[in-house]
């Protein structure tokens, strides 16, 4: 994990972040990103990371996070129905409305999917505009909308380039939720 709280970087205090990586894997692929990504946070000093599957994140976990990033298969150019339930639980579940308890939290997105034009970019969309409609403050890299990979098909499986992505998405959500945290505590 990265430096804690009080400590200093380049002479600026650093404030601890926590980051929420979340997903539903069952061939173990959206699991690879899901780690890269985490991997990718805890790079950046003064992260912490908690990675869980959807179906295991209480709302403790959920509401002392800085950001949260989901990540989902592809199904039918959608999330799945676990990531989707993970969402309706936020309000059902974890009580976040009425009163928005994700507002002003990053958020991002990752995907894995068959070919390479395979719902991917509809998948991280719709995570991303649950998120918005939590009126959380959504944030890309490795990608347009997120990070993505191709798994089946003529792809071999996730490859190097797809899981550098997915650390540049967790590198750049621990710097946003960071510089974030910062500029709100002045």
């Amino acid at each position: 994990m990265g430096i804690g709280s009080g400590d200093t970087f380049a002479g600026e205090p650093v404030p601890l972040v926590k980051i929420l990586v979340t997903y539903h894997s069952l061939s173990g692929n959206t699991e690879r990103m899901a780690e890269a990504v985490a991997a990718g946070a805890r790079s950046v000093p003064g992260t912490e990371v908690l990675l869980k599957r959807v179906g295991q994140v209480v709302a403790e976990d959920l509401f002392s996070a800085d950001a949260v990033v989901v990540g989902s298969p592809v199904y039918w150019s959608n999330m799945s129905g676990e990531v989707k339930t993970f969402f309706d639980n936020w309000q059902f579940k974890f009580g976040v409305f009425p009163e928005f308890k994700m507002k002003n939290k990053i958020g991002a997105a990752f995907a894995t999917g068959g070919q390479v034009s395979s719902g991917k970019e509809v998948t991280m969309l719709t995570i991303l505009a649950a998120m918005l409609g939590n009126q959380m403050i959504v944030v890309s890299g490795g990608g347009a909308f997120g990070a993505s990979a191709t798994t089946e098909g003529d792809s071999p499986g996730i490859d190097n380039q797809e899981l550098a992505d997915a650390k540049a998405l967790g590198r750049r959500v621990a710097d946003v939720a960071a510089r974030f945290k910062a500029g709100s505590a002045k």
